[in-house]
């Protein structure tokens, strides 16, 4: 039944319009200026709602509105939503529109020591009041459009005096007005047109459904009529009764490790950075909270015992949730799981319910509203769209006497089995703990009630600012259009340690390798002749290569693909593949350097700057090669939670078969893989180690200025590149050919390594370092036990060969290695083990 017929029969309202229906129910205000209440059923606020529905509809309007803007329109376009209920939609419209300026909303909530940049009046609501505190006011004087987001556009007139006070201020020459429904009628869309050319400014409006809602002459009286006569019901009484009468939820806390200084939402503003920190940090949020309802990933099923305890939550403080504490339903039936959000916070808590509604699976049925300040009449009733109501003191504004209740709608006696209960620090206080506060209101609906508190967020003008990207020559040896370093310069930090010692702290778990460098080597004259041997044999082929992994991304992820190095490795390639887009099509392609750590993952940050200037879809990762795929599964599984960036590499050569995009599968020497940091700009590997890396800073890494006697950085990307017009008609048929090929990622070199370290009885795959590069690695940076060549290898390995015999590790040949060689780690390490000395492994 939809729930709007019960209105549209005794108050004569009806919904005209293609789609209104599909997300829209019906009910009555208690308000005196308005009779009757669209309750959409797809905003995640009166409604208990999937988050995937509400989502959906949020990126359907905001692709609506990109798609109307353009892209780079799109990407300029400030956002605006309405508090309290558009806040969460509008920071959803912001994201799925791909605008890169911070979202805000407006809101009602007077924040101290907040600059205050304007306000203006909802004359229809129950509140009428709206503040705008942004953090930086400067992101309301942008020159792009201003997109203000609402539920619904009835009849303009806030929309109007919002335009009027916002462009008082700062005139610009578009406004776009995104609602998921528009019910205005002939007139009130004709009086926006008039306000617009009146300012001299152009309106759009865009929504998913667009109608009229008729309404009979005598709707208020009728309306205060049906109010006094089904507000004086008495069952809803029976039902607090009955509420009062049975067993009791339990009410705990359960701590969502909220990134610091990450706002809770738009009311100060909330961009691409922000959005990336709290994508990171989703996974771990959504997990403490199902392990705390015994749904965790792996759990067992939830045991069939209801809470049964006497009291409410205001009977004793909340205590953490252990464990254990189990939400239940009815034999045969997955729990059923409401995430509520609070007022203005909306964003945060729906994404949190979007997580758990992913990780569970199928294993419980989340659902997600709001609390609200508005008051409407509940009818337990199919045909009426808001069926119950929890009233409840106002917690999170305790001197606001202008209205001392809220309310949630929909979720007694609809069979919840836990409520996770979401609101900032500033909610949190002795009201909603208290006897008939939301808490205990909650305690009497749903058998396990959990409670999480967000930092209430306060701009701090004098707190950090985002991170800057480094460049040459002040920070590396490459000129400062090669590539923009997003690291933290630790130039002036002592971090490295003898190989043998870092080698024991990592093996015996003591320390991660990010967390202190290797002391850099110093090539002999000898070797530094076999990297010059090697440049010269190796160009032309690293040149073809470079062309065809460059035209191969121009073709799929053009025409203006952003380049992201993994430091420093990737580095190198990525600076010719630039070099290579200028010299062959007259691009000059962005190309940032950053960090990813195995285990630990990519650097947050530095997504977050990407995703702050560039559009994510365009981001392309870029690394020297592969070896067993150990990085390129480590990006994939930290850009699972950043779903806009597409988590493929692309490789100068993938040896190991990792990936799809590569310039060649061969394993043969790239001589950046034979020198450290005086081949990568005179950069050091990434440290990340939380006494020097802040949750606002970049990874770490040094430059090492005092090589620059050593450097052959520029050298080798200017060998490489001057032999562009000698392989271009080639790289270009290498490129053709790969398109129309099967390029599927076989990882037959994971299932190689794995074969290795049984017969060797290692244990670890994480000490066998498959290729060239790695073997490289190995020799340089750990401790080596052995190192496997393939029989024939010949020239490629002349410098492996030179390593080994310096540092007294044996060569063993092998027959049928799918790799030119493989080096393996020491892996019984112990002090003063070192090469050919140590112990076996068996």
């Amino acid at each position: 039944m939809w729930p709007g017929s019960w209105v549209t029969r005794r108050l004569g309202v009806r919904l005209e319009g293609e789609g209104l229906r599909d997300l829209l129910g019906l009910a009555l205000r208690r308000n005196p200026k308005r009779a009757h209440l669209l309750v959409s059923t797809v905003l995640g606020k009166h409604v208990p709602q999937r988050p995937t529905v509400v989502l959906g509809a949020g990126c359907r309007l905001g692709k609506r509105v990109r798609e109307l803007l353009g892209p780079e329109r799109a990407a300029r376009s400030v956002v605006l939503g309405f508090a309290e209920t558009a806040t969460g939609l509008g920071l959803t419209v912001a994201h799925s529109m791909g605008s890169r300026t911070s979202a805000l909303h407006s809101t009602r909530r007077r924040v101290p020591g907040a600059q205050q940049y304007g306000g203006f009046e909802e004359e229809h609501s129950h509140a009428t009041s709206h503040l705008l505190l942004p953090r930086d006011p400067g992101v309301l004087r942008t020159d792009g459009p201003l997109v203000l987001v609402d539920d619904e556009l009835s009849t303009g007139r806030t929309v109007r005096n919002t335009i009027a006070a916002l462009h008082a201020v700062h005139p610009r020459d578009r406004y776009v007005v995104a609602a998921l429904v528009d019910t205005r009628s002939d007139g009130d869309a004709a009086s926006l047109e008039k306000f617009a050319a009146d300012l001299g400014t152009r309106v759009d409006v865009v929504a998913l459904a667009a109608g009229r809602v008729r309404l009979p002459a005598d709707v208020l009286e009728r309306g205060r009529e049906l109010v006094e006569k089904y507000g004086s019901d008495p069952a809803p009484a029976r039902a607090t009764a009955a509420r009062s009468a049975a067993p009791r939820g339990t009410v705990r806390r359960v701590d969502l490790g909220w990134p610091q200084g990450l706002p809770d939402g738009g009311r100060h503003g909330f961009g691409p950075r922000e959005h990336t920190r709290l994508e990171a940090a989703l996974p771990g949020m959504a997990e403490r909270v199902l392990s705390g309802l015994g749904l965790a990933a792996g759990a067992d099923s939830p045991a069939h015992t209801r809470a049964n305890t006497a009291g409410t939550c205001a009977d004793a403080p909340a205590e953490d949730a252990p464990a254990g504490a189990l939400v239940d339903a009815s034999p045969g039936e997955v729990p059923r799981v409401l995430v509520l959000g609070n007022e203005e916070l909306m964003y945060a808590p729906l994404l949190l319910a979007f997580e758990m509604e992913k990780r569970t699976k199928g294993r419980a049925e989340i659902r997600f509203s709001t609390t609200t300040r508005s008051p409407v009449l509940p009818v337990d009733d199919p045909g009426y769209a808001i069926r119950t109501a929890l009233s409840f003191p106002a917690h999170d504004m305790p001197q606001d006497a202008s209205r001392a209740e809220r309310y949630a709608y929909n979720i007694a006696g609809q069979g919840f089995d836990a409520v996770v209960a979401v609101v900032d620090s500033q909610g949190d206080t002795p009201e909603l703990h208290a006897p008939g506060g939301l808490l205990d209101q909650l305690a009497g609906c749903a058998p396990t009630v959990l409670l999480s508190v967000v930092p209430a967020y306060v701009p701090d003008p004098a707190g950090p600012n985002p991170p800057a990207p480094l460049r040459g020559p002040a920070f590396s040896s490459y000129a400062p259009e090669d590539v923009a370093w997003l690291l933290r310069d630790l130039s002036d930090v002592e971090l490295e340690a003898p190989t043998e010692e870092r080698e024991e702290a990592i093996q015996a778990g003591g320390a991660h390798y990010a967390e202190s460098l290797p002391v850099e080597y110093q090539p002999s004259p000898e070797y530094q002749q076999l990297f010059h041997d090697a440049l010269e044999s190796a160009a032309e082929r690293l040149a073809r290569a470079v062309g065809t992994v460059t035209e191969t991304v121009l073709a799929e992820r053009g025409p203006r693909p952003v380049l992201v190095s993994l430091a420093r490795a990737g580095t190198p390639v990525g600076v010719l593949m630039r070099r290579w887009a200028r010299y062959a099509h007259g691009l000059d392609l962005p190309h940032y350097a950053v960090s990813i750590v195995r285990g630990r993952g990519i650097d947050t940050n530095a997504l977050a700057h990407l995703a702050a200037h560039h559009d994510p879809a365009d981001v392309v990762f870029v690394d020297g090669w592969t070896g067993k795929g150990a990085i390129t599964r480590e990006l994939a599984q930290a850009l699972a939670a950043h779903p806009r960036f597409h988590p493929e590499l692309a490789v100068l050569a993938d040896p190991g078969s990792c990936v799809r995009t590569f310039g060649t599968r061969e394993d043969f020497l790239i001589p950046s893989a034979c020198l450290n940091s005086t081949v990568s700009g005179l950069i050091s590997r990434t440290v990340l180690r939380a006494d020097l890396v802040g949750p606002h800073d970049f990874h770490g890494a040094k430059f090492y200025r005092e090589l620059a006697d050593s450097d052959l950085s520029r050298h080798f990307v200017d060998a490489v590149a001057a032999r562009f017009p000698a392989v271009r008609e080639g790289a270009a048929r290498d490129a053709a050919a790969l398109a129309g090929a099967d390029r599927t990622p076989t990882w037959a070199g994971w299932r190689a390594v794995e074969d290795i370290s049984e017969a060797y009885g290692i244990g670890d795959v994480n000490l066998i370092k498959p290729g060239v590069g790695e073997t490289t690695r190995v020799l340089l940076r750990r401790v080596p036990w052995r190192i496997l060549a393939r029989r024939g290898a010949g020239a490629d390995l002349d410098h492996v060969r030179l390593l080994a015999a310096q540092r007294g590790v044996p060569v063993e040949e092998a027959d049928e290695l799918p790799y030119s060689c493989v080096g393996i780690v020491h892996p019984r390490y112990t002090r003063g083990a070192t090469g050919a000395d140590g112990r076996a492994a068996q």
